[in-house]
Parts: C-alpha cells; sequence; structure tokens
C-alpha cells in the first residue's frame, strides 16, 4: 500500500488518482507530522510499503516570520517519518523544491549541484531532505512552480486578477519551469514503479519567467489583460528568491524513460481540465 501524507493538497490529490494499486491518503486531521506519536500510531497501524510526503510550510514569505513552524513541518516532521519508514522497511518519499538553491548558476541544476537556501523555507526544505537520507530507502524529488486544481497558485491567481482589474505587473527577473501537479504525479509515479532511490528532479520542460508565465496564461485563457515587468527588487516580497533556479531533469528521463510535456503545453491542457471541471 502507498500512503500519501497531505492528500488534500494540490499534489496530493492528484497522487491519489494517478498512483497504481492501492494508495490511502491522510491529511491534517489524521496526521500531524510535528508529532512524533502520531507519525508512529498513523505509520504502524496502516504498514505501507511506501510513504510520499507531500505535507509540507509552503508560505514562503511567512517562513521568514515563523521560522519555529517552518524548520517543524518541513524539517523536522520528515526526520519523525523517516525514523518511522526506516523501522517498518517502507520507501519515504519527500517532495523539496528549487528553493534549495541559490539561483546563481546560469544553467539548470543537477541533483548533485550543491544546495545554498537563501529563505528560511529553502533551508527547512533542505533540512527535510537531510532527515530523509536519515533512511537508507529514500526517493527525494525536487520540483518548482507548482499549479493544478484544488489549492492556491499561480495560475489561479492570475485568473482571479483578471476579473478585478486590466493592468498587473509582474517580475521578469525570476527563470523557473512552471509545473502541473497531474505531470509531477506521473514522475513521482515511475520513480516508484522504477525502484528509483536518491534524488531527482522533475518539472515540466522549458524554461520562462513569471511575467512569461502571466502573459501565456491570460493567452491560453483568452483574457485581455496588460502585463507589465517587473523586477523582484520592485516587488520588495519578504523572502528573497533565487533568480535563476530552473531544474535539470535529464536523470529523471534516463531512469524512467520518462519525459515530462514542455510547460506551455501542460498549462493549455491544465485550463482545458479546469473548463471541464466548470471552473471559470
Amino acid at each position: 500500500m502507498i500512503l500519501v501524507v497531505g492528500a488534500k493538497g494540490m499534489l496530493g490529490r492528484d497522487l491519489m488518482r494517478v498512483l497504481p494499486g492501492d494508495v490511502r491518503g491522510v491529511d491534517i486531521e489524521e496526521i500531524d507530522i510535528t508529532s512524533p506519536e502520531s507519525v508512529r500510531r498513523v505509520i504502524l497501524t496502516l504498514k505501507p510499503r511506501v510513504v510520499v510526503n507531500c505535507a509540507a510550510y509552503t508560505d514562503v514569505d511567512g517562513c521568514e516570520t515563523n521560522a519555529d513552524l517552518a524548520m517543524a513541518v518541513n524539517g523536522e516532521g520528515v526526520g519523525h517519518l523517516a525514523a518511522v519508514t526506516r523501522e517498518i522497511g517502507a520507501l519515504l518519499v519527500q517532495m523539496s523544491t528549487d528553493y534549495v538553491f541559490d539561483g546563481v548558476k546560469e544553467s539548470p541544476f543537477l541533483e548533485d549541484d550543491p544546495p545554498n537556501p537563501l529563505s528560511v523555507y529553502g533551508r527547512s526544505k533542505l533540512m527535510g531532505e537531510e532527515q530523509a537520507r536519515e533512511t537508507p530507502d529514500h526517493l527525494i524529488v525536487r520540483t518548482q512552480w507548482l499549479y493544478g486544481l484544488g489549492g492556491k497558485n499561480f495560475v489561479e491567481t492570475m485568473l482571479r486578477l483578471s476579473t478585478e482589474r486590466s493592468e498587473i505587473a509582474v517580475v521578469d527577473d525570476q527563470i523557473g519551469s512552471p509545473t502541473w501537479t497531474v505531470d509531477l504525479a506521473l514522475a513521482i509515479s515511475e520513480l516508484i514503479e522504477n525502484n528509483c532511490r536518491g534524488t531527482y528532479h522533475a518539472a515540466n520542460r522549458g524554461i520562462c519567467s513569471w511575467f512569461d508565465f502571466a502573459r501565456a496564461i491570460f493567452a491560453e485563457a483568452g483574457v485581455e489583460m496588460t502585463v507589465r515587468p517587473q523586477t523582484t527588487a520592485q516587488l520588495g516580497r519578504p523572502a528573497p528568491r533565487p533568480l535563476y533556479s530552473a531544474l535539470c531533469c535529464d536523470k529523471l528521463t534516463r531512469d524512467t524513460g520518462l519525459e515530462l510535456e514542455g510547460w506551455r503545453e501542460a498549462l493549455a491542457t491544465y485550463l482545458e481540465k479546469r473548463r471541464e471541471a466548470g471552473l471559470s
């Protein structure tokens, strides 16, 4: 049995649909990963062969003022999961992020590039990676710029703002790969099915800026919107972000045969699925 922790989130919901075989999901109502007792009770009761941890504190700016909570959830909580999965011989799949990198490299980051997080969020996720590695049977999947049904994300924010205004400013100096949670779920499934271990990057193909991404969202959705570029410095958010954080996913393709679709194609499919679901 595969257990998805954080099953009600964007990625968790898609994993529940995509993962093969017997899949169970738990969320904050059933498990508190900051509590060793809660983690032991759930894991030892269910005895899964794989635990996929999607639970996280993902408010990047909020982490700057809630560092203890960020470390407890994104760092120490993973350690509690690692201890129990190691005890029962289960695989721990830990989700991580491009924010473990500093963004100074001018080509896509490889799995073995040295991490150097700029923010509390990045440091907490790096701590989670280190905790996951405490069990030999681990799989760490770094991804970035996620969007999907059922959660807060950049695509939904842009579409909401299009109903409230006719012009918007978006940063054009942060570069990465927008990634649809359905495609990420497929990558995780393939990694598990191919008995992969260690660290992998998984993101939709191609790179763009948030500015490029915003313009593509409006174009694909058929929405008239003026998008103005601005710098990260002009935006003035509390948490520093890596300016270039594209991830090289060649290892994923080499070891599973899966190459995720381009980010623009994934966006178009997502918007179509969104319309089919009756979302305006």
